[in-house]
């Protein structure tokens, strides 16, 4: 372990990375991306950190005057810059052989297909994602079940998550909130959309795990459906929540095309412990897919499955289109849905699992596995 134990679960791809292209690490605000590009500058002898929010380094990266003899350039939050792609693209063709380039950001940097700018080829990216289950056993041995009671009470987030106290983890909270929407969302969008947009957040807060309306939604802030269908996609590319899409292949012909929201942070989540749960694990699948795409190169994606006639699966995982589970969240009720049921019949390759946050027995009911959720979550890939 190079630097008091602060490793996160990408440091080593990171490391290995590095080698031959420039990374981008993306992810939520305070996910921990500061913290472990710093923590890398250890492995460096003249590594050196600007940030475009400091200004005195905002200076420096319009001038592009750092060090020649830097071997690690970290760029922290460019992607704020006006024209960053072009300008990262040179930064990157310019480098200085030795020269190693991190270049960390709180909002989705990969949208490059939308400019004219290719950086095809020059980087790889890795999406940071805050602490699951698996992570924590990973790193501390700590027992599956006291990492997902302490991930349920305080969500995923480095700060409230490693916190000695939960007075602490709730004061943060307060703050993260407050500032979430207003910082990031400036860089979008105009400050009167603001408020429309915390009104929107509060909703969604409450509707966790249930396939959105976005017309309802649209009336209840009173904007259009387009404005609230484009406020979602700001607060995706920020990293604020996530959009599970449903799967829609020959499956069932009648399925629902509406998506279900998540948040990063299963703390924001309003609702009974049964949203709670049904987030986190969301966000702990959505981890595991992301470490496969952007670690392996896998085909790995996330969905969910609704027939117009209410039948429901909570989660799908695919591999190339082909789904290899079909998982459905329960807090403690122990019988297999007939859903579930009748999917893992339709789909006899998938596993299904039913995933209980209480549960005494593991059993193997045909053709579904129910299982303790901490165990099993421990056995994800990140």
């Amino acid at each position: 372990m190079h630097n008091g134990g602060m490793e996160r679960y990408l440091s080593a791809t990171i490391r290995r990375d590095l080698a031959t292209k420039t990374v981008l690490l993306t992810g939520p605000r305070q996910v921990g991306k500061t913290t472990l590009a710093k923590a890398l500058q250890a492995d460096y002898q003249r590594p050196q950190y600007l940030n475009w929010d400091v200004a005195n380094d905002r200076r420096i990266l319009t001038r592009q005057s750092w060090s020649p003899r830097a071997d690690l350039l970290i760029l922290d939050e460019i992607h704020k810059m006006r024209n960053w792609k072009p300008y990262l693209k040179g930064v990157i063709d310019g480098a200085t052989e030795g020269q190693h380039i991190l270049v960390t950001g709180s909002a989705r940097m990969e949208t490059f297909r939308q400019s004219g700018e290719s950086l095809a080829g020059r980087y790889f990216r890795l999406r940071l994602h805050p602490f699951s289950v698996k992570e924590w056993v990973a790193r501390t041995g700590a027992s599956p079940e006291s990492a997902l009671d302490r991930l349920m009470e305080r969500g995923g987030m480095p700060e409230p998550f490693l916190a000695d106290d939960a007075v602490h983890a709730a004061r943060w909270r307060q703050l993260y909130f407050t500032d979430l929407v207003r910082e990031d969302v400036l860089e979008f969008s105009r400050i009167t959309e603001i408020r429309a947009m915390r009104l929107l957040v509060e909703l969604l807060r409450d509707r966790v795990g249930s396939p959105l309306s976005i017309a309802s939604l649209a009336r209840d802030i009173q904007v259009a459906p387009g404005t609230v269908a484009k406020y979602i996609e700001i607060l995706e590319s920020l990293y604020i929540i996530f959009v599970v899409r449903p799967f829609h292949r020959n499956i069932a012909r009648a399925i629902l095309k509406a998506p279900k929201v998540y948040f990063f942070d299963t703390a924001f989540v309003r609702g009974d412990v049964g949203a709670q749960w049904e987030n986190a694990c969301a966000t702990m699948l959505l981890k595991h897919a992301h470490f496969a795409q952007d670690v392996y190169g896998k085909a790995t994606t996330l969905h969910y499955l609704r027939t117009k006639e209410g039948a429901e699966v909570d989660f799908l995982l695919c591999d190339n289109g082909e789904v290899t589970h079909l998982i459905e969240c329960k807090h403690a009720d122990n019988r297999p849905p007939r859903a579930l049921i009748h999917f893992a019949k339709a789909l006899p390759n998938a596993e299904a699992i039913l995933l209980l946050r209480e549960l005494r027995q593991e059993e193997y009911r045909r053709p579904v596995l129910i299982a303790k959720g901490a165990d099993w979550l421990a056995t994800l890939d990140a």
